[in-house]
């Protein structure tokens, strides 16, 4: 079956994306408002940019109001957040973190989710996540303002936390990280079952 996405509409798009574009890695990001709330939010269209300089990005996809969700607002007035890497048994809290909640609440609160003081940037790191990346904003790209249009922001990366337990051999132990992948959907991947093949 073949969709020419010029005449596919686009919530079906959408589901052509995110179904296909699949697993992918999560960024649970927390920022803190002008008013001092810390907001903590899931996000799975995310990657790495640049490794030199070391640069993350993620893509807010524009809500049907149009209104930018609070992590960007946040992002914006701020200029700093932390990428919390998801690990499976975080990963309840983190799909409970994507709830519509108010402004002025605090999904640390919401989530029950443990926070402990960053390194470099004022946001409040979540405490079991055993990979962090404090940021710092760099670009906010605005590709389309259109329902389910799209918003790439890219962070520099000013520090990396990595957990004792998971920092094996000088390296990030892929296994012990036990990250999850999102799927289309309501449907999330776990990287437990891994093959290692040489590169040609």
């Amino acid at each position: 079956m073949i969709f020419d996405a010029a005449d596919t509409e686009a919530r079906k798009n959408y589901q052509l994306l995110n179904g296909g574009v699949a697993p992918r890695p999560i960024a649970w990001i927390s920022t803190r408002s002008r008013d001092g709330v810390d907001n903590l939010a899931p996000y799975s269209f995310f990657s790495v940019a640049s490794c030199n300089p070391p640069v993350l990005l993620y893509t807010q996809v524009t809500q049907r109001s149009g209104v930018d969700k609070d992590t960007l607002k946040n992002l914006v007035d701020t200029g700093e957040c932390v990428v919390n890497i998801v690990s499976a048994h975080l990963l309840e809290q983190a799909n409970r973190c994507s709830a519509g909640i108010d402004a002025g609440e605090s999904e640390f609160d919401f989530a029950s989710v443990e926070s402990t003081a960053s390194y470099k940037v004022s946001p409040r790191s979540v405490k079991a996540s055993p990979v962090r990346y404090e940021c710092s904003l760099k670009e906010v790209i605005s590709i389309s303002k259109l329902p389910a249009g799209g918003t790439v922001v890219l962070l520099d990366v000013k520090a990396i936390y990595v957990d004792d337990s998971v920092y094996i051999d000088n390296a990030i132990d892929q296994a012990l990280l036990d990250s999850v992948g999102k799927m289309g959907g309501d449907l999330y991947s776990y990287t437990s079952a891994q093959v290692a093949l040489e590169r040609p």
